[in-house]
């Protein structure tokens, strides 16, 4: 059983590439607490038509332009303490928030301040209006892989009921998944890392008539 997997990129610079002859790609950011992204659910994008006999471009003589390509933008906002953390990219919002906030420790119930946390989600989707929204589990590595599994799935459920009576939009379908250990966005030899771990979050599309299925 694999554990711990890592997505490659850890934060991306914006970058729309139309230089002479030259190719550029993101750059990771040096943070090691980047964006979690499960298999399936990454963004992508069309990059828009470039004529290159515009006479505004301005290239030497025998240079041609690379491919056109749009690179995603994230955007990572954390509290200070880490209890919530933004992810924005050119095609969706993720939102995290730690269980410490949300459940008691090795629990699924949710506590009273749970709700205000929740809420403050369901105002952004509804801004958004997207059609689908997905709520996804984390554990941190302490214990076993299937009792994490169990638990980020449980607590995922929990989440996602209250998300979807703030809601009430039978319109919007939901993906509701745990996935334990996997996709860690900190360092789990610190416990201040495996309490960033420990997390539940929604992502839902931003664009216009997007869909993260």
């Amino acid at each position: 059983m694999t554990r711990g997997h890592r997505h490659p990129l850890a934060a991306s610079v914006a970058v729309l590439v139309l230089v002479t002859g030259v190719q550029l790609t993101a750059v990771p950011a040096a943070s090691a607490d980047g964006p979690s992204v499960p298999p399936g659910t990454e963004p992508s994008a069309t990059p828009p038509p470039v004529d290159p006999k515009d006479p505004g471009l301005k290239m030497r003589e025998g240079a041609t332009l690379a491919d056109a390509r749009v690179l995603d933008i994230v955007s990572i906002v954390e509290t200070e303490g880490g209890e919530e953390r933004r992810e924005e990219t050119t095609t969706s919002l993720t939102f995290a928030l730690q269980a410490e906030v949300l459940f008691g420790k090795n629990s699924a119930k949710l506590t009273p301040q749970a709700s205000s946390r929740v809420a403050a989600i369901a105002a952004e989707v509804k801004k958004h209006g997207p059609p689908a929204v997905r709520v996804f589990g984390f554990t941190d590595d302490l214990g076993t892989y299937d009792h994490g599994k169990v638990l980020s799935k449980q607590r995922a459920d929990a989440v996602h009921s209250l998300l979807s009576g703030e809601l009430n939009d039978p319109g919007i379908r939901y993906d509701v998944r745990g996935y334990s250990e996997d996709y860690p966005i900190a360092d789990n030899a610190t416990e201040e890392g495996r309490r960033k771990n420990r997390r539940v979050e929604v992502t839902f599309p931003t664009g216009a008539g997007s869909d993260p299925a």
